[in-house]
């Protein structure tokens, strides 16, 4: 099969994992972890049949907040962005029908929108911070025509400001979630994609981050991240002062790909300026899909993404207990024929991790809930970077 003729779609259903993973040498020892999954939104939630990129934090309060966009697909004109809260005391339970009903967060009237992002800021003279929820509005035909929008809340997210977009120029998208340096500034990840086609992502897009400047509450971006096939969807964390890591989905299209790895890049100077994205091969091969990296209390970094060059699937992770120098790698937590996309993991305050991803062909959303401690010692293998 020629993949220049086939498209996302038919490539995530013809390929599957074990023999796009014999086929392109991935020989490593592996291990794959059952842990209990909750369906937070399936195709029964009336907020169109599409629900994909999920994000979610945690309130001041202990709340969960998630959120999601919906419609008839991708790039239908009726998307909205969709908030549901969970109670703290039911946080930890994996009951999907104690979440509350969607509420319609953003839409756009001549526009498609896409990719939530919403996060709690840290408390300020103190008062809880500002809930912000980040989002893509769509100018043209493919996503390089998008810009980022942004809506807060002082109320825990029980009402939101109006719409102020936050990227003026053409072609910047947000996905992952915000951090907050050792400076007290926050850096949000964003990209700019360089593309005419929707089936792929040209050499030219970026990764790039913004920088929050609280007595405006403005973003202000700082260097990219440039590689050789384009990169996106960066996700940060800082292992020392000034010192940040970065891990992001490869760029090209969704034919499997034994080049497509996720790439890495690096920063000594908060986010200013970065390497050379460098592809993690032989480690972590990456089909053209988003990672998570999660920066835990203890500061141990936790990366997830899919162990495959042409499927979203296994939903794989990898635990780094000294600063991202090495790796315990080789355990998956989802393996069935299913996708695994779009992951997106915070830690709770009662250090619980919760990790949702989107699935059924961008029809579902789920939520795992684990310990640390239930998957450290759970590693068939270690690798240095």
């Amino acid at each position: 099969m020629n993949p220049a003729k086939f498209s996302r779609r038919e490539w995530l259903s013809a390929i599957a994992v074990t023999g796009a993973s014999r086929a392109f040498g991935q020989a490593a020892p592996r291990k794959s972890l059952s842990l209990a999954t909750e369906i937070v939104a399936d195709r029964r939630i009336p907020t169109g049949q599409y629900k994909h990129p999920a994000a979610i934090t945690e309130l001041a309060n202990g709340d969960l907040y998630l959120a999601w966009y919906g419609g008839d697909g991708e790039y239908a004109a009726n998307t909205g962005v969709y908030g549901v809260r969970l109670a703290a005391k039911f946080r930890n339970s994996l009951d999907g029908r104690r979440w509350t009903s969607p509420v319609l967060l953003a839409r756009d009237p001549f526009r498609s929108v896409g990719n939530p992002v919403v996060w709690q800021a840290p408390a300020r003279d103190g008062a809880p911070g500002l809930v912000w929820l980040f989002y893509v509005v769509r100018f043209g035909e493919t996503w390089a025509a998008s810009r980022i929008a942004a809506k807060v809340s002082s109320d825990g997210a029980r009402t939101w400001s109006d719409t102020s977009l936050i990227s003026l120029e053409e072609g910047f998208l947000v996905r992952g979630k915000p951090i907050v340096l050792s400076t007290g500034d926050a850096l949000l990840p964003i990209y700019k994609e360089v593309t005419e086609d929707r089936e792929s992502v040209g050499p030219d897009t970026v990764s790039i981050f913004l920088r929050h400047q609280a007595k405006e509450n403005t973003w202000v971006p700082g260097g990219p991240i440039r590689s050789p096939m384009g990169n996106l969807q960066p996700a940060p964390a800082e292992v020392a002062p000034g010192h940040l890591i970065a891990f992001c989905r490869r760029g090209g299209n969704y034919a499997p790909n034994p080049d497509g790895w996720v790439v890495f890049a690096e920063s000594k100077d908060y986010g200013e300026t970065w390497t050379e994205g460098r592809h993690l091969a032989p480690h972590f091969p990456n089909p053209n899909a988003s990672v998570d990296l999660l920066q835990l209390r203890n500061g141990h970094l936790l990366l997830v993404y899919n162990h495959s060059h042409g499927r979203r699937t296994p939903l794989s992770v990898a635990l780094s207990e000294d600063a991202g120098k090495t790796w315990k790698t080789g355990l998956d937590l989802g393996v069935a024929n299913d996708d695994y996309a779009y992951p997106y993991a915070i830690q709770a305050s009662d250090d619980r991790i919760h990790l949702i991803y989107t699935s059924n062909r961008r029809t579902q959303v789920n939520r795992m809930v684990f310990t640390e401690d239930q998957i450290s010692g759970a590693f068939p293998g270690k690798i240095a970077l």
